[in-house]
């Protein structure tokens, strides 16, 4: 028996280490082709992996033609606020739909569902329109403005909330509580670690985020990263070190985040049974 949980277990080992390797493999073509030579990186006779001389240019290059540092405060500034307004929203929607009885809940929560089930870019006309009506394109707002509301944050907390006992609520009712006070001081705490998964999902989902961020800001000093490096590329040619290298540099912001956030991304996703 210890035989063959052993040989399992690096049988397990062994697929996660391939899948690992899979995964990195595209960081790494990515690192080797930034400190290539525009030749090196579109050879293929003869195929270069490794460049023959380690070049800088291609950074340099990339932080003086884009001004990375106005881009990170506007995919910062994104994020807080897409993040802020997705577990406020979703917080009090999931509890409402998951605790309260209203007329109307299962059509208002349909509709929610719905929301899911279509592709977001259905939305990008609507929401182009509101967005300019009320003069703001080119700002933080219109990056920002997609994720006001979240139907899955929305049906994340109204799981969590269905989840808990009724017993919590009737015994805050007996203390006195009214529901403002039973939300905010006995559910709410006790969804914490799915409003700490919502906060992931939103953050990663803001980051990566191009179709909006391209339609809604059209001036390089409102884009965020992810913007801002499809419009580096060349309509004809693309200089691949210098793409890489600007990649590169964007990927700073998602790495620190982890590394200042780990227990809480691990946390979250361990809790909520999603991933990426």
């Amino acid at each position: 028996m210890k035989d063959s949980n052993k040989r399992t277990n690096i049988l397990i080992y062994i697929i996660m280490g391939i899948g690992a390797l899979i995964m990195i493999i595209p960081f790494a073509w990515m690192i080797l082709t930034a400190f290539k030579s525009p030749t090196e990186a579109t050879s293929l006779n003869p195929f270069v992996v490794f460049p023959k001389k380690w070049r800088t240019e291609a950074f340099v290059d990339a932080w003086s033609k884009m001004d990375f540092v106005k881009l990170y405060i506007n995919t910062i500034l994104m994020i807080i606020g897409r993040v802020i307004c997705a577990v406020v929203t979703a917080t009090m929607a999931g509890y409402a739909f998951g605790r309260l009885n209203f007329k109307g809940k299962n059509f208002a929560f349909s509709l929610v569902l719905f929301q899911m089930m279509v592709p977001p870019q259905i939305f990008i006309i609507p929401q182009y329109l509101i967005v300019n009506k009320l003069g703001l394109l080119n700002t933080t707002f219109s990056l920002i403005f997609p994720g006001l509301v979240s139907a899955f944050g929305t049906f994340l907390l109204r799981q969590s909330f269905k989840s808990l006992p009724k017993d919590l609520e009737e015994a805050a009712r007996l203390d006195g509580c009214n529901i403002g006070q039973t939300f905010l001081h006995i559910m709410m705490p006790l969804a914490r670690s799915n409003m700490v998964a919502l906060c992931i999902f939103t953050a990663i989902f803001a980051y990566k985020d191009l179709m909006w961020p391209l339609v809604a800001n059209t001036e390089q000093s409102s884009m965020p990263l992810s913007s801002a490096l499809a419009k580096l590329q060349g309509q004809f040619q693309a200089n691949y070190p210098q793409l890489m290298a600007s990649a590169a540099i964007s990927c700073v912001l998602i790495v620190v985040i982890y590394l200042v956030f780990q227990r809480q991304f691990i946390e979250g996703i361990a809790t909520s049974g999603g991933k990426l």
